[in-house]
């Protein structure tokens, strides 16, 4: 289970209240449903629950005769997409609360080996260029949604372009990625690492080798998605974590949501996510 060491505090609101409120909000700014477009909340009932974590898991090879354990939250696909690009893309911030529970699941099982256990979580960059453009980092702004801390250790050398991940090749992907730097020393320190959505695994590859050159051990990775292996595109091996029902247990500071029909509550200071099948 993940114990952040500064979780963030935040009051939550009754879920009755919360609702009115919503409801309030729509009549003032109108505004549809990132998943399927339906009117007033930025994420329905049924977009919510396609939410829930669908864990998979796969071996990341990073060098000859090293591989790290690599946990995606879900599939990128469908409604997960469409979430993950309005908050990328269109600038909708809002939708990080929902995509929390994808990320705590995966970090829930990320933390859960030995090795890992008091590892810090260190965000893999985004380039300036999307900084610039959205002014936020969408896997930062989730993890904090989430309450989690994070440590940032990485910066990226000689961009080369403003194209999106999602637009370029495997090859352009794996050279563009190939020179994060180390802007924070984290010699000796164990370290897990955080992507918003996983495709070739080359950024996650280059943030290894820059951080272990550095010093670092990094013991794991850990994604909110991850797209299926393409043909030509990706290595990938994924697998989905054995089920039929996994609990994940994670401190998030004070915060309340749910997903109908998913078996996913997060209240209290704390998240269950729990019975889903994988």
């Amino acid at each position: 289970m993940i114990e952040p060491p500064h979780p963030v505090r935040r009051a939550s609101l009754p879920s009755p209240l919360r609702s009115a409120l919503l409801d309030a909000a729509a009549l003032i700014a109108p505004i549809d449903c990132a998943g399927c477009g339906s009117p007033d909340r930025a994420l329905c009932p049924a977009c919510e629950a396609a939410l829930a974590p669908d864990i998979r898991t796969a071996p990341l090879a990073v060098a000859p005769g090293w591989s790290l354990p690599l946990v995606a939250g879900l599939a990128y696909e469908g409604t997960a997409r469409a979430v993950v690009l309005a908050l990328k893309e269109d600038g909708r911030t809002e939708l990080a609360r929902s995509l929390r529970v994808p990320l705590l699941a995966a970090l829930d099982l990320a933390y859960a080996r030995p090795e890992a256990r008091g590892a810090l979580l260190v965000p893999v960059p985004g380039s300036r260029g999307a900084l610039g453009r959205r002014g936020f980092h969408p896997v930062d702004l989730i993890a904090r949604r989430a309450g989690l801390a994070t440590t940032r250790a990485l910066d990226i050398r000689g961009e080369s372009g403003t194209r999106a991940q999602k637009h370029r090749s495997l090859a352009e992907r794996t050279r563009e990625s190939a020179e994060p730097v180390v802007v924070r020393g984290l010699r000796g320190c164990s370290v897990v690492l955080l992507d918003d959505v996983v495709t070739s695994g080359a950024t996650l590859r280059a943030a290894a080798r820059a951080l272990a050159r550095a010093g670092a051990a990094v013991v794991g990775c850990a994604a909110i998605a991850a797209t299926d292996r393409r043909a030509g595109e990706s290595a990938i091996p994924w697998t989905l974590a054995p089920g039929p029902a996994r609990t994940v247990s994670t401190s998030i500071g004070d915060a309340e949501a749910t997903a109908t029909g998913a078996a996913v509550t997060l209240r209290a200071g704390r998240t269950s996510v729990s019975s889903w099948k994988a």
